[in-house]
C-alpha cells in the first residue's frame, strides 16, 4: 500500500516548528494542543481584589498566582478561564474578590478585597486585602499568596496593602498607609513581566496614600478623588479609597500563559529506531528549568553545662536556623539540569558537666544558594556568661545576656533570640530561641523555656522544627520546658546526686539542647538539621538523591518530595 512518507516504516513524529509554542489567553477560550506536546508550563493568575471604600481603605488583595508543569494530551482542546478582577467598593464597605482563573486541572483563588474604611478586617484570597483603618488583613493562599497588611486609625485614617504574590501587604503607620505586596516576575511569554501586585492603602486626608506592589497593583487614594485600579491581564489588587467622596479601584483581570514543552521531530524507519534505542541515543524530552520549594534547617546548638560548685543552671542551646519558601514570602529555587551539593549541619555538642563550659554552636546546612546559620551555644552561670548569636540564640547563664537571632540576618528572620538567665538565689538559665518564638527567661521557679518552633508541610504532612532548649533549673527549680520542634529540656536544679542533664535536642529537627542543672551536670547536644525539597510531579524521573539514606517520597497532591537527613547531593538529569 502506497505510504505518504515515501514508503518508510517506523514512527513519524510531529516537525520541532512550534515547539515551546506559547499562547497567552486575556480573556477565556479553549486551546488545542499540538499533537507531540505532552507536557505544559501554566502560568495561571486570577482576578485582583477591588480596593476598600473611603475613610482610609485597604489596598485589594492581588490574584492567586501559580506556575507549573502538568502532563496534557496532545491534539486535545483545553479550557482557558480568565478571572476577573473584583469590583469597587461601595463607600464605607469592603471591596470585591476577585475570581477564579484556571487551565486544565489548575486553578488560582481571586484577590480578597480590601477592608472598608468605616473599619473592615480585609477578605481572605489568593492574596488578602489590605485592612481598613485599625482592623487587620486579610490572609492568602497557601502557595499562591501572601497576607495584607493592617490598618491604622491615625490620624489620619491610614488603610494596610493589600497581599502580593511575592511578599505581603505592608501595614499602615499614620501617616502612611501601607504599600501593596510586590508580585512576581515571569519569563514564560519571552520576556521578564511582573504579576500579581497587592493594591496601596487609602488615607483621609493629610496622609500619604500606599504604593501599588510591582504587578499590576493600584495606587491608594489621599483625600477625595479615584483611585487607582489593578492592571488588566496581571490580577493586581485595586487601590484603598482616601477621603470622602471618593473612588476606590477595582482589581485588574488575570492572565492564562501555557508553553508547551517537549515536541520530538523527524520521521525514523523501525530499523534506525531500533538501533537509536539500543544506543541510547533515541530523543528524549529535556528537562527544562523548573521552580522548586525547599527548606533547609541547621544544626541545633547545644546547651551549657552546670557549675563545678553549687551555682546556677546553664542556658538552653538555640534552634538551627529555619529558612523555607514553602507557604512563605521568600522565593522558590529555580533548579536546571545538574548536581546539587546538600550539607546537613551537625548539632553542637552540650557544655560538660562539670566544666563550666557554654554549649557549642551548630552547624550551618547548605542547599544550593539558601544557607541556614548553626544554633547559639547556651551560656553559663559562672562568670555569668551571654548565650551566643546564632540562626536562633542561645540562653544566657547566670545574668548573661541572651544570644541575638537571626545572625547574619535573613529575610524572612531565620530565627529568634534566646532567654536571659537569673542572678539571685536560684541563678536559672534562659531558653535558647527557637524558629518562631524568644526563649523563655528564667524564673525562680524554673529555668527559661526555649522558644517554640515552626511547623511546615513541605514533606507532604506538618512537622515541626527549630525548637529552643530550655533552661536548666537552679537549686531547687525544674529546667524549663523545649521548645516545640525538638527543643531539649532543661535539666533539674537540686542538689549534686539528683541534679540532671539537659536533655538534647531531636534528631533532624534542629532543636536546641537543655542546659544543664546547676550542680556538676552537662548540657543537652543540638539535635542535627535537616533540608527538604519539593518540586513539580512532571520532573519527578529526573530526579535522584545520593546517598540511599536520604529519600524520595510523594505528596497528596502529587508533588515529588526529597529528603535529606544526612549531607548528599541532589541530581537532576536532564534526559530521565
Amino acid at each position: 500500500m502506497a505510504r505518504g512518507n515515501g514508503g518508510i516504516i517506523g514512527k513519524t513524529n510531529q516537525t520541532s516548528f512550534g515547539k515551546c509554542t506559547v499562547t497567552s489567553f486575556t480573556s477565556s477560550c479553549s486551546v488545542t494542543t499540538q499533537p507531540g506536546t505532552r507536557v505544559v508550563q501554566a502560568l495561571v493568575v486570577a482576578g485582583g481584589g477591588g480596593g476598600g471604600g473611603y475613610c482610609g481603605g485597604g489596598g485589594g488583595g492581588a490574584g492567586g498566582y501559580r506556575c507549573t508543569e502538568i502532563i496534557v494530551s496532545g491534539n486535545t482542546s483545553y479550557c482557558a478561564v480568565i478571572g476577573a478582577g473584583g469590583s469597587a467598593s461601595t463607600p464605607f464597605g469592603n471591596g470585591n474578590n476577585g475570581t477564579v482563573s484556571s487551565f486544565s486541572t489548575i486553578s488560582s483563588t481571586g484577590g480578597g478585597g480590601g477592608g472598608g474604611g468605616g473599619g473592615s478586617i480585609g477578605n481572605t484570597g489568593g492574596s488578602g486585602g489590605g485592612g481598613g483603618h485599625n482592623f487587620s488583613g486579610g490572609s492568602g493562599t497557601c502557595g499562591q499568596g501572601n497576607s495584607g497588611g493592617s490598618g491604622n486609625v491615625g490620624p489620619p485614617l491610614v488603610g494596610g496593602g493589600g497581599g502580593g504574590s511575592n511578599s505581603v501587604g505592608a501595614n499602615g503607620a499614620a501617616p502612611l498607609a501601607g504599600n501593596g505586596g510586590s508580585g512576581t516576575t515571569n519569563s514564560i511569554s519571552g520576556s521578564p513581566v511582573a504579576y500579581a501586585g497587592g493594591g496601596g492603602g487609602g488615607s483621609t486626608t493629610g496622609g500619604t496614600a500606599g504604593s501599588g506592589g510591582t504587578g499590576g497593583g493600584g495606587a491608594g487614594k489621599s483625600g477625595t478623588g479615584a483611585a487607582t485600579a489593578g492592571t488588566a491581564n496581571t490580577g493586581g489588587g485595586g487601590g484603598g479609597g482616601g477621603s470622602n467622596p471618593a473612588t476606590t479601584g477595582a482589581g485588574g483581570s488575570g492572565i492564562v500563559v501555557v508553553k508547551e514543552l517537549n515536541k520530538a521531530s523527524g520521521v525514523w524507519s523501525l530499523k534506525s529506531q531500533k538501533a537509536a534505542i539500543q544506543q541510547g541515543t533515541w530523543p528524549k524530552p529535556a528537562v527544562q528549568p523548573f521552580s522548586a520549594d525547599y527548606l533547609v534547617v541547621a544544626g541545633g546548638a547545644g546547651g551549657g553545662s552546670g557549675s563545678s560548685g553549687p551555682g546556677g543552671g546553664g542556658g538552653g542551646g538555640g534552634a538551627g536556623g529555619y529558612r523555607t519558601s514553602y507557604c512563605s514570602p521568600a522565593s522558590s529555587l529555580t533548579l536546571s539540569p545538574g548536581s546539587y551539593s546538600v550539607t546537613i549541619g551537625a548539632g553542637g555538642s552540650g557544655g560538660p558537666g562539670p566544666s563550666n563550659t557554654s554549649g557549642s554552636a551548630g552547624n550551618p546546612s547548605v542547599f544550593s544558594t539558601i544557607t541556614s546559620t548553626g544554633g547559639g551555644g547556651g551560656g553559663i552561670y559562672l562568670g555569668n556568661v551571654s548565650g551566643s548569636s546564632g540562626g536562633s540564640g542561645g540562653g544566657g547563664g547566670g545574668s548573661g545576656s541572651a544570644g541575638s537571632g537571626n545572625t547574619p540576618p535573613t529575610n524572612p528572620p531565620q530565627g529568634s533570640s534566646g532567654g536571659i538567665g537569673t542572678s539571685g538565689s536560684v541563678f536559672g538559665g534562659g531558653g535558647g530561641g527557637g524558629a518562631s518564638a524568644t526563649g523563655g527567661n528564667s524564673s525562680p521557679s524554673s529555668g527559661g523555656s526555649g522558644g517554640s518552633g515552626s511547623a511546615n508541610s513541605i514533606s507532604g504532612s506538618s512537622v515541626t522544627y527549630a525548637g529552643g532548649g530550655g533552661g536548666g533549673g537552679g537549686n531547687p527549680a525544674p529546667g524549663g520546658t523545649g521548645g516545640s520542634g525538638g527543643g531539649g529540656a532543661g535539666g533539674l536544679g537540686a542538689n549534686p546526686c539528683t541534679a540532671t542533664n539537659g536533655t538534647s535536642g531531636a534528631t533532624n529537627t534542629g532543636g536546641g539542647g537543655g542546659g544543664a542543672g546547676n550542680t556538676h551536670k552537662g548540657g543537652g547536644s543540638g539535635g542535627s538539621g535537616i533540608v527538604v525539597v519539593r518540586y513539580p510531579s512532571a520532573v519527578a524521573p529526573a530526579i535522584s538523591v545520593a546517598p540511599g539514606t536520604n529519600t524520595k517520597t510523594t505528596a497528596p497532591n502529587g508533588d515529588g518530595v526529597a529528603t535529606f537527613t544526612v549531607s548528599g547531593t541532589l541530581t537532576v538529569t536532564e534526559y530521565p
